[in-house]
């Protein structure tokens, strides 16, 4: 009972492993905040014109080109093709349509409405044909130059114009993005072409897979570019959003434009943090959502220079704009001077003085007089009173300059001011301003002002001094392996309107926590709303929650990036609060979240863990069949071989050892891949412990895929056995015949003509239908050993074909005579042998699954091109395709019986070492391992192709029933050459009759059946 139980622990301990995977992968996929946005409709019927580009770019990009959206009236304006508003070029992404610039160009065209049309922009939107370049990256140096090429084009359609535009700005969606950066690294590109760049759910770090190396160089060679020409392209404004945790395709970490930060020229945020906004957006959604498209295209439009009609070429009043749309918004025009001084003269309006330091303003429903303007003043506490801050916000305030700094004033009126306004910030209802008095000592007063235009209307202001030390609050976070069963409570009796508390040791990627927040109030007058947000110091990443009050709501805090390493800032929750209420914050780390976030930042690089443990468990079989003689299962292997300390402490220890360049000589002579997880380490985003996670999660997978795998092979054997007849499996194998050559050479003729892809999958069904028939052959096999005669019976037969006199006599008639090899057609080692064949065949198989899976996309993109080219140029599997192909061909044709002797043994054992401690640290660049995984594949096969020792055993295997021993022909014939040739007596006639038996026995298996 006990060692039952034993025998299911494994399989037990990896279900759990499972499941806890799939809750982090239902958690990055499922778990996030609704969609919030709102549709972008077009007013008019969207109308999209093609341009007509010169001959040579059509002929030599047939697949693309180029429209300028239109609608009504514009899009009949458009049709002549003449140009007269400023050029924005949108590029869509992955699988995008030139279509998707819609959204942009409809609520262009009605802002260009409101203003009279005194200027507009024309939006331009290129067709890659839907090309799936996250997938395939090499079509993306083409897709580039045809933008070059665009651009120019685009530019002529303004030649006639008075104040014709030099450049244009470029909105880029997901890969489209990467483009647009990638444009200046073009050998004829003028960086004065292009003049703002906004990306959307761009990966500017790394694309989400690498799976071939046309990624690996064309992102390589922009980012360095980009970091070394940093200077040349200072004013090159970018504008960079990631869609927050609701975009699982592309996570808004890898966002961020890598640069040297030491121009103030980039911009990155996260779409939660943008005002008027405040939410998260999937991967299509950010290109429609109205909420994000009204703010870029206020970033337009506030970004014209009104002397030009053009975008300003003044690189601090552009940052200021998306500053001011996409960080801190407030209701005054950013393009207004803050520090101009201000009287006010309206001689009707009322001063009223506040002489407490907690004031609150609520207006009445209705006023009878006539509107006034109205103005409070705060005088400011003097330096000895314990105050350090002004908290003000305000309710439903028309948009006007409502708050000042008062340097001179006279009988309580104010004679001269500053406009602070442009200091406020919009947070969801609110409109907050948090000002350090030590900054404002210059001030004697602050003015609130409230215009004639708020009079008659419902409205809010509340304003407090605060000692900021006392409002900030700090509490550790809990640890992330205490799995939520610790928490940290926090209770704060509110009597402000501002609370922060300070999340210690909160700064790595991996950690999640659960705060919930409950309020309970005494006094409530009407309606009061709280707001809760979520802070990240060194990334513009926050969230915004509002509840009513009481409420109990439930924030999920965790990172879209680490903090980085020169950095001691620390995440903080702030809740702008009511008054006399009371708030109990409760924080625990959340499992499930921390899970999510291991599969969003790491999930990528699952694969690579699950071929190091099938190769482990590859390795343990081999070893098995060697030394015990028969090949363990897949999922035993896996269960013996599968552990962390075999591969993770090499990898950590090659880590530390490529510091030194000449440990960097040795790996690159041992011909290794590059190790991705110092990238990780630079990015923050490289633990340890994960490794081990990602490890076992690997071991989880393989686990349960060979238990799917057998099963799946069992059923399909089956059915494949109705439609093909099994036979006995021989162990007389050649490395090659007639037919194995005949596919490879059509294999490699397809590989030529079309794509390595396609070459693959066609040789991977074949390789299928091989263990199919494997599967059906063993399961007959073992049918035939249950009815084969008893060994009494055939020693008997034996022992009567024995009496025959003489052994030229007996070879003679041996034809003739029911001999002891005519009825033992089937023993228990041929049975054996075979059951060993199929485990290494499937054990290959799953290898050649995971190949396969990262083919594929180059497969689809191929196939999708199929119209205009046959041949996929250039090909990231051609390489990988020529292996596999010989690969598969020989493997075919492989037994168990060719890894039964020492010096194959110990090379593939060498060589599987060697190939699992070099897939572990490839983590990233799939592309690597796929290749190294396929020299894996061929060199097993190269050692288990030396079959010098089969012909004699074919030989003993007929002379021994005759009473011949030639067993030490074979054995005097080692491969290994140790001692010399010994001679021994053959006569012709023995060989000749052997060769005669085997001549008649070969289809003796089907007459058998016959008769």
């Amino acid at each position: 009972m006990a060692g039952g139980l034993m025998s299911w622990l494994p399989a037990i301990f990896r279900g759990f492993l499972l499941a806890f995977l799939g809750l982090g992968i239902w958690d990055v996929l499922f778990v996030y905040e609704e969609n919030k946005c709102s549709m972008t409709y077009m007013f008019e019927y969207p109308e999209y014109i093609k341009i007509k580009l010169p001959n040579r770019l059509t002929s030599k990009y047939p697949s693309y080109g180029l429209y300028l959206y239109g609608e009504g009236d514009s899009a009949e304006a458009h049709k002549n093709l003449k140009a007269t508003g400023i050029p924005v070029l949108f590029l869509p992404g992955n699988a995008g349509s030139y279509r998707q610039v819609r959204s942009l160009g409809s609520v262009a065209l009605r802002k260009a409405e409101n203003i009279y049309n005194k200027f507009h922009f024309d939006f331009f939107s290129i067709d890659f044909n839907e090309e799936l370049v996250a997938l395939y990256g090499g079509s993306l140096e083409r897709q580039t130059t045809f933008v070059h090429a665009c651009i120019k084009v685009i530019l002529k359609l303004y030649k006639d114009q008075k104040a014709a535009p030099c450049s244009v700005a470029i909105v880029g969606h997901s890969m489209g993005g990467i483009i647009a950066r990638a444009l200046f690294t073009l050998p004829n590109f003028k960086p004065t072409l292009i003049s703002l760049i906004i990306t959307q759910a761009t990966p500017h770090i790394a694309p989400v897979l690498l799976l071939d190396s046309y990624l690996i160089d064309f992102y390589t060679t922009v980012n360095n570019y980009w970091i070394l020409k940093e200077k040349d392209l200072r004013n090159i404004t970018i504008l960079s959003m990631g869609g927050g945790f609701r975009d699982y395709q592309v996570r808004s970490g890898l966002t961020i434009v890598p640069s040297l930060s030491l121009y103030n020229n980039t911009l990155n945020v996260v779409t939660s943090a943008v005002p008027r906004a405040w939410l998260s957006v999937d991967h299509l959604c950010i290109v429609w959502c109205k909420e994000l498209v009204l703010a870029t295209i206020r970033a337009f439009f506030d970004l014209v220079d009104h002397q030009t009609n053009q975008i300003t070429t003044d690189l601090e009043r552009r940052m200021s704009v998306l500053h001011h749309h996409f960080v801190n918004h407030s209701e005054k025009d950013s393009e207004e001077n803050l520090e101009s001084s201000i009287s006010f003269s309206d001689s009707s309006a009322t001063w009223s003085e506040i002489k407490t330091y907690k004031w609150t303003y609520i207006s009445p429903e209705f006023s009878a007089w006539e509107p006034k303007a109205t103005y409070f003043i705060l005088p400011l506490p003097s330096e000895r009173e314990p105050y350090s801050n002004l908290y003000c916000r305000t309710t439903n305030l028309e948009p006007s300059n409502w708050i000042y700094g008062c340097m001179k004033i006279n009988q309580s009126v104010c004679q001269e001011s500053i406009d602070l306004t442009g200091e406020a910030e919009l947070l969801k209802m609110y409109k907050i301003v948090n000002f350090n008095l030590d900054e404002y000592r210059s001030f004697s007063h602050f003015i609130i002002h409230i215009s004639k235009a708020s009079v008659n209307k419902r409205f809010s202001i509340d304003c407090e001094f605060l000692t900021a030390k006392s409002r900030m609050m700090s509490t550790p976070v809990t640890n992330v392996l205490s799995l939520g069963a610790s928490t940290n409570r926090i209770v704060i009796n509110s009597t402000g309107l501002v609370h922060k508390i300070q999340l210690q040791d909160f700064n790595q990627i991996y950690q999640a926590f659960k705060i919930h927040v409950r309020s309970q109030c005494q006094f409530i007058h009407g309606k009061t709303e709280d707001v809760y947000r979520f802070h990240v110091p060194w990334s513009h990443e926050d969230f915004v929650v509002t509840t009513s009050v009481p409420s109990s709501t439930v924030l999920f805090a965790k990172l879209h990036r680490a903090r980085p390493e020169n950095d001691s800032s620390v995440p903080e929750l702030q809740l702008h609060t009511a008054r006399s209420c009371q708030y109990e914050i409760t924080i625990r780390t959340s499992f499930l979240e921390v899970l999510g976030q291991l599969i969003r930042f790491h999930g990528i690089y699952l694969p690579v863990y699950v071929v190091a443990n099938i190769l482990l468990a590859f390795g343990r079989q081999l070893m098995h069949l060697y030394s015990e003689g028969h090949c363990l299962d897949f999922n035993i292997a896996l269960n013996a071989a599968a552990k962390p300390y075999k591969v993770i402490p090499f990898v950590n220890l090659s880590v530390f050892l490529l510091r030194y360049d000449w440990f960097k000589e040795i790996w690159s002579l041992l011909m290794l891949p590059e190790i991705d997880i110092l990238t990780l380490n630079e990015e923050g985003s490289c633990y340890p412990m994960i490794s081990i996670l990602l490890f076992l999660f690997g071991t989880a997978i393989a686990y349960w895929n060979g238990i799917f795998l057998r099963l799946l092979l069992k059923q399909l054997s089956f059915l494949w056995s109705i439609f093909h007849r099994p036979c006995i499996i021989k162990n007389e194998h050649k490395p090659l015949n007639f037919r194995s050559s005949s596919i490879m050479i059509l294999l490699l003729f397809i590989t030529w003509i079309t794509c390595g892809a396609a070459a693959l999958i066609l040789g991977y069904i074949l390789y299928i239908v091989k263990v199919l028939s494997l599967q059906s052959s063993v399961c007959t096999m073992k049918g035939i050993l249950n009815l084969a005669p008893y060994q009494e019976d055939m020693k008997k037969i034996t022992k009567e074909g024995g009496d025959k006199s003489g052994m030229r006599e007996h070879v003679l008639k041996e034809p003739e005579q029911p001999g002891s090899d005519r009825f033992k057609l089937l023993s228990v080692s041929d049975v054996d042998s075979a059951v060993d064949t199929l485990q290494i065949h499937i054990t290959i198989l799953h290898l050649l699954n995971w190949i396969i899976l990262f083919s594929a996309p180059s497969f689809i993109y191929w196939f999708k091109n199929l119209r205009y080219s046959r041949r996929l140029d250039p090909d990231p599997c051609g390489f990988v395709a020529i292996i596999l192909v010989f690969s598969m061909g020989v493997l075919i044709n492989s037994h168990s019986t060719s890894v039964k002797r020492r010096h194959t043994y110990d090379g593939l054992n060498g060589l599987f070492l060697h190939r699992t401690f070099s897939v572990a640290p490839c983590r990233i660049h799939m592309k690597r391992w796929t290749s190294s995984r396929s020299c894996s594949l061929v060199t097993r096969r190269m050692y288990c192709g030396l079959k010098k020792e089969q012909f004699f055993r074919t030989l003993q295997a007929y002379f021994s029933g005759r009473g011949f021993d030639v067993g030490k022909i074979s054995k005097s014939l080692r491969m290994d050459n140790r001692r010399p040739f010994a001679t021994a007596a053959l006569y012709p006639d023995h060989v000749a009759s052997a060769f005669s038996d085997y001549e008649g026995q070969k289809d003796s298996f089907a007459a058998f059946l016959k008769g």
